[in-house]
């Protein structure tokens, strides 16, 4: 018997997989943005490099205008200390408390990782409950703790105020935000209308890796630096806001400690390094990005923005290192000037700077 004729033995050949690279199929292929950190000795300079001593006296100057106070810190560590007791105190011994059942609780956040800005008096732990987080159980956690912390200091002044994420406990010097979760498997018993937000007990989860990771691999002083300066710029920029904490820590490891030499990037260098990087599209699509450690399945940390705050944060960029390119690092750093300088024509050195909602109004007037 004579076999039908045809790729494979089959009537009129095996039809190409659309995902074996077939007609139609493009697989995706990250590019990967300039950075002249990587390659510098590819592109040997035409002249020296110029004196960076006065941007880098001005960067720590600027790091330590924002670094909290002895006093902030020691009140934000006081209050946080009174809380691991308390709710270490339940999980031991809970008495008659049984509206909750707690698992651990973890320090997160920017007190935690050494990052805390000057007049942000404000930490974050994660209580996780072994039973499902009701706003109910959560209200009665957090009336439990302040009770309790009223009992052993009668003088402190406390109050505690419950949200969408958990509660908080204020004193007159200090707030920890006290972020509740729950252990894995409960994450699918979850009713909307019983417990707290699902993607906010994920997020807390999320937190807690993000912690420990940053601990484990970021402990380098230049990444702390980099981190408060970077948070800074973002404040003050508007078109940097949809950078979360979570893409800067990265960030800022990634320009201090990825270098060819393995060798830590000076604070200076690592600055101009992270605005280089995001002017370069370093978050937008298609690009490799950053490569989220703590998650699964290579999410690239960009990819929380939407396409057009990835535009934003691009175009914003790079009207900033066209700025510090013209030695603008005072008004990049907000030691002189304002925010307007990403969003309102400038002039430097003879050259007009403008940022592309501005390109349409400058062709109007040339």
């Amino acid at each position: 018997m004579r076999p039908f004729r045809g790729r494979g033995g089959m009537r009129g050949g095996m039809r190409p997989s659309p995902y074996k690279g077939g007609p139609g199929f493009r697989p995706f292929v990250p590019h990967i943005p300039f950075d002249m950190a990587m390659c510098e000795q590819a592109f040997p300079r035409a002249r020296p490099a110029v004196d960076d001593k006065f941007f880098t006296d001005a960067l720590l100057k600027r790091n330590t205008d924002l670094s909290p106070t002895a006093a902030e810190q020691a009140a934000v560590l006081s209050l946080v200390t009174k809380i691991n007791s308390t709710i270490d105190n339940l999980i031991l011994t809970p008495g008659s408390f049984d509206a909750a059942v707690i698992e651990e609780v973890r320090q997160v956040g920017s007190f935690k990782k050494g990052t805390m800005t000057i007049g942000q008096n404000i930490a974050d732990v994660v209580v996780i409950l072994k039973t499902l987080p009701t706003t109910e159980a959560v209200a009665a956690l957090g009336n439990k703790v302040i009770e309790d912390l009223r009992t052993s200091d009668p003088a402190e002044i406390l109050s505690m105020l419950t949200n969408d994420s958990g509660f908080e406990v204020s004193s007159s010097e200090a707030t920890v935000k006290v972020l509740i979760t729950t252990i894995p498997p409960n994450l699918k018993k979850l009713d909307p209308e019983l417990h707290l937000e699902q993607k906010v007990m994920h997020g807390h989860l999320a937190a807690i890796r993000h912690a420990r990771w940053f601990e484990e691999n970021a402990f380098h002083s230049s990444i702390k630096v980099l981190i408060r300066l970077l948070r800074d710029l973002r404040n003050r920029f508007e078109g940097l806001e949809p950078l979360t904490a979570w893409i800067l820590d990265l960030l800022a490891h990634y320009c201090i400690m990825n270098t060819p030499n393995r060798q830590p990037l000076p604070i200076n260098a690592a600055y101009r390094r992270a605005i280089q990087l995001l002017a370069s599209g370093f978050f937008l699509p298609g690009s490799i990005g950053i490569t989220d450690p703590c998650e699964g399945g290579n999410v690239r940390v960009h990819t929380v923005m939407t396409l057009e705050q990835q535009d934003l944060v691009c175009y914003t960029a790079q009207t900033l290192l066209r700025v510090l390119a013209h030695g603008g690092f005072k008004q990049i750093l907000g030691i002189e000037g304002n925010a307007s300088i990403a969003t309102e024509m400038s002039v430097w050195e003879g050259m007009l700077e403008c940022s592309p909602t501005q390109i349409d109004h400058v062709v109007k007037i040339l």
